[in-house]
């Protein structure tokens, strides 16, 4: 009885060694991959060459045909998003100014894990003026459910 009992205690060790190790290697792999770019503004130069074509009086402008300015991404003031999944749902609230995100706050968690193990993602979020923030190991789901909220706050702020 006691060999059955050393067999069941190394079978089991090894079934939760294989599923902690496919974890492990599924968050790193996915928080090595580098940011993608979700929202990028371009701006076109146009040049004005004058004086008789000569290239060091060439100048530079990001202005268009008729001086008008180029149409902001995003629109002014504070957007709420919310993002969920089997382990729970959180609510942010973004707040945008001059196509910039200047703060995200978690205004509402409720996910299985604990609100710390996000707490650096808003700082994040600021930081990269995007979703895409690094996976926090652990809280694979809360990050996810995180960068889903912010990604509906900022189509909800797009101007369309």
């Amino acid at each position: 009885m006691a060999q059955m009992n050393k067999k069941w205690v190394v079978l089991c060790s090894t079934a939760i060694t294989a599923v902690y190790a496919a974890g492990y290697f599924t968050t790193e792999t996915e928080a090595a991959m580098p940011p993608l770019p979700h929202h990028t503004q371009v701006s076109i130069p146009t040049n004005d060459i004058s004086k008789n074509n000569n290239p060091s009086n060439v100048k530079s402008t990001y202005t268009n045909k008729h001086n008008i300015p180029p149409k902001s991404l995003y629109k002014d003031g504070t957007y709420t998003g919310m993002g969920n999944n089997r382990r729970g749902s959180i609510e942010v609230s973004v707040t945008i100014k001059n196509d910039k995100i200047t703060d995200v706050e978690v205004s509402h968690f409720a996910m299985h894990y604990s609100e710390s193990d996000i707490a650096g993602l808003p700082s994040e979020v600021v930081q990269n003026q995007s979703e895409q923030v690094r996976n926090v190991s652990g809280a694979t789901y809360s990050t996810r459910a995180f960068q889903d909220a912010v990604q509906n706050a900022l189509s909800s702020a797009q101007n369309v």
